[in-house]
């Protein structure tokens, strides 16, 4: 099951047990159940602290990780190969005593809860779900009244289809739908009602740069302001922000490819490197000058004082408005192509975008599903002319131009699409199953809306060359600024030129 060197990788994390783990496998005779039989013995091979027994667990094929402590139920039903290895790796080194790295603000938290029993329906191909698997697990961990089951959703198809589960992750609460797609510890806590304490931040005393915001604008603002000399921190829900959310990344420079997640990562180690202060579970929910200090509320209430302040909270997929884009959320319509897609194999979908994002998206899922429609707004497709001609290339691909999508339709789930022809005025109906949104971003600036701080009619943050705002003491970065091509590496630079800016301002006072 394991290939060999799979396997001295996963002996070298073993060495690290502390105590002995206890898997308790529940199989069968069926082929899945050999499958999982076969890849619990040869883990059990790789150390002797690893001990095998039966189990009658709920999904069979299934295995739960039992340590010597106090903690809840973490349990595989299915193989975590693929993308979930990682999860299973770090489950099984955590219930063997290696203590989860979290913030001490979050683990007080996770031990606050009550009895909560989740399940995470997952595709091994999808890059989204480990962070969900590993946040639950974590919770288990920490509190024995958190339960948690990873459900592998190829090996249990037939309850994906029964819970209507058209896009993973998909987490589950105590046999009811809790919440689809990428998920931090963080953003479950919130969900759950669990809040950081405004205490947390009682003691954090005056900054001279405060950054709003987790992903590349407010990273490299804080690499820069830091390296200044300066107080620098970060207030953000989560680190990472929407490039978490991006797998492949092609186009950095001195980086032939690497992945979001992980590129975000080096970010934070960089920036904790030069001791900034990265404060997430809160929001941001509003910010105003005070005589010659800038202070920042957040939504549990807790207020931060700072000499200069860079907003640099990004923006995120936009909605098109219509009936169904909502209601079908996880059940047919999803966003990110890699992680869904494979759900939707030998079936009929939609790309709503016809832009570079919506052409790749094209590409993508031509090679797993039945036939794509792309459907654009436009009298032609805005994407690189590279991008056209290769979706033009494929077989199982149509375009739609001219085309006004007017709603999403279904019973339970996702069924057919309507649009309306607009030279003709003709309207149309497509059956699909699945219906990817790539219309573009939206800047996540409601928030300011009441503040003095400026917006342009699109709703984005207007700056001068140095990244200040109208309000004196206030600059901006990133997507949530008129910048008008949102990539990565023109929010990083425009967070350095805002931390410069800033650096600027306090020198001059």
């Amino acid at each position: 099951m394991l290939d060999q060197k799979l396997k001295s990788q996963l002996a070298q994390y073993l060495d690290l047990l502390k105590t002995e783990v206890v898997i308790g496998l529940s199989v069968n005779e069926d082929e899945n159940s050999k499958k999982v039989k076969e890849f619990v013995d040869d883990v059990a091979s790789l150390s002797s602290k690893i001990k095998v027994e039966e189990k009658k667990l709920q999904y069979i094929p299934s295995f739960e990780l039992k340590g010597e402590f106090d903690h809840g139920k973490i349990v595989f039903a299915g193989l975590p190969l693929g993308h979930e290895f990682a999860s299973f790796a770090l489950a099984l080194l955590q219930v063997g005593g290696i203590e989860p790295k979290v913030d001490p603000s979050i683990k007080k938290r996770i031990k606050a809860l009550d009895g909560c029993d989740f399940e995470t329906i997952v595709s091994l191909s999808c890059h989204n779900c480990p962070d969900v698997v590993q946040a639950l697990n974590i919770m288990a961990i920490l509190n024995p009244s958190v339960n948690h089951t990873m459900i592998e959703g190829s090996m249990f198809q037939d309850l994906a289809e029964e819970r209507d589960v058209l896009a993973v992750p998909a987490i589950f609460k105590d046999g009811d739908f809790f919440e689809g797609g990428k998920q931090s510890i963080e953003t479950i806590l919130d969900k759950l009602g669990s809040k950081i304490d405004a205490n947390h931040f009682a003691d954090k005393g005056l900054f001279d740069v405060l950054i709003i915001g987790g992903g590349p604008a407010a990273a490299t603002a804080a690499i820069y302001a830091a390296r200044k000399g300066i107080k620098t921190g970060i207030i953000a829900s989560e680190f990472g922000g929407q490039v978490n959310e991006t797998l492949g990344i092609e186009n950095i420079p001195g980086f032939k490819y690497t992945e979001g997640p992980d590129f975000m990562n080096q970010m934070k180690e960089q920036a904790l490197a030069l001791d900034v202060d990265i404060m997430t579970g809160a929001l941001a929910d509003n910010i105003e000058k005070k005589d010659a200090l800038v202070e920042i509320s957040l939504d549990n209430g807790a207020k931060l004082e700072t000499k200069t302040a860079i907003i640099a909270t990004g923006a995120r997929w936009r909605l098109i408005g219509i009936p169904g884009e909502t209601e079908f959320r996880n059940k047919g319509v999803a966003y990110c192509t890699h992680c869904d897609g494979p759900l939707f194999k030998g079936k009929n979908v939609a790309v709503i975008g016809g832009g570079n994002s919506g052409i790749e998206a094209a590409i993508d899922l031509a090679g797993m599903v039945k036939h794509v429609t792309v459907l654009e707004f436009l009298p032609e497709l805005k994407a690189d002319e590279v991008l056209q001609k290769k979706v033009k290339s494929l077989d199982n691909v149509d375009i739609i131009t001219n085309a006004q999508t007017t709603g999403l339709y279904g019973s339970n789930r996702l069924e057919n699409l309507e649009y309306t022809d607009r030279i003709s005025g003709k309207e149309n109906k497509i059956d699909i199953a699945g219906c990817f949104i790539q219309v573009g971003l939206v800047p996540n600036t409601e928030w300011l809306e009441k503040t003095e701080v400026k917006l342009s009619q699109r709703g984005e943050i207007i700056t001068g060359p140095d990244g200040a705002t109208n309000v004196e003491g206030i600059f901006a970065a990133g997507d949530v600024t008129e910048e008008l091509f949102k990539q990565i590496v023109i929010a990083a630079g425009s967070g350095a030129t805002a931390a410069l800016g800033a650096f600027n301002f306090l020198m001059r006072k």
